[in-house]
């Protein structure tokens, strides 16, 4: 472990991590960290974990982002004592908050919701996502297979204010860099001792589409749309099948009318 980047999630994470891929690093962001060491975060969440265990973890990753990691820089930077820090936030709380919703809450459309529905790898990430909201942010992040996801403005922006406040208060100063995305690759390189790339400084995630670039180019989202794509075909074989049945056996058809309406006239009777 070289660098562990400690700026909360929102914070420039998914640039940051493409400019460390850039730079050569091998780099466990939100999604690898799911993908490679779910159990053991898992674990964590559950109970905790030693210094021994997050250095097991880490052994072969040059470089972490974003959530879960990032909640934990100092048991990871206990782990690895001479990683160095990368720190950064947004302008203002509220410039935040904005878009951690826009993020959450992009998780609202009819595609993804109906792809939670059918896919098994979606209810294991999801699950996943809702113990790590529960241990950041002290809430439960169920979604609402109609509705949207509601959300607690205080009590994020709180846990937000904490791991700022704490980070710069505690992080050694002589090992942390903070640093702002709009400075470029210069102040970066310098503190990682590293080439400039040739290349622009990246910049992902604009608009909060993480959920549909994963679409186009993660392997479990893939996955997730396999699985949606075969049980969301079975489901619909299924009712296609029943109405074929009842429109050629309209008996059939009054007889499902009829069970329901027996059941609610004896309730009432009763």
């Amino acid at each position: 472990m070289k660098v562990i980047f400690a700026g909360f999630s929102k914070c420039g994470t998914k640039s940051m991590a493409e400019a460390l891929r850039i730079m050569g690093f091998t780099v466990y962001d939100f999604i690898e960290n799911y993908e490679n060491h779910c159990d053991q975060w898992m674990k964590i969440f559950r109970e905790g974990a030693s210094t021994e265990f997050f250095h097991e973890m880490f052994r072969d990753v040059d470089a972490v982002t974003d959530l879960p990691s990032c909640f934990f820089w100092e048991e990871i930077h206990r782990a690895y004592p001479e990683a160095k820090l990368i720190f950064t936030q947004r302008a203002s709380e509220d410039e935040w908050w904005v878009s951690m919703k826009n993020q959450i809450t992009s998780g609202d459309g009819f595609l993804l919701k109906f792809v939670n529905l059918f896919s098994p790898t979606s209810w294991r990430l999801r699950k996943w996502g809702r113990r790590l909201g529960t241990l950041v942010f002290g809430l439960n992040f169920e979604r609402n297979v109609f509705g949207k996801t509601v959300l607690n403005e205080m009590l994020m922006k709180m846990a937000y204010r904490r791991h700022n406040t704490y980070f710069l208060q505690n992080a050694p100063k002589d090992q942390r860099l903070i640093y702002k995305l709009k400075e470029g690759w210069a102040p970066l390189c310098k503190f990682l001792n590293v080439p400039i790339p040739s290349i622009t400084f990246p910049h992902k995630n604009k608009g909060a589409t993480l959920y549909y670039d994963l679409m186009k180019t993660n392997s479990t989202f893939h996955q997730i749309l396999l699985e949606m794509f075969i049980f969301g075909s079975i489901v619909m074989a299924f009712i296609s099948y029943c109405v074929y049945k009842l429109l050629i056996n309209p008996q059939s058809f009054q007889l499902l009318l009829d069970f329901p309406l027996s059941i609610a006239k004896h309730a009432i009777d009763n």
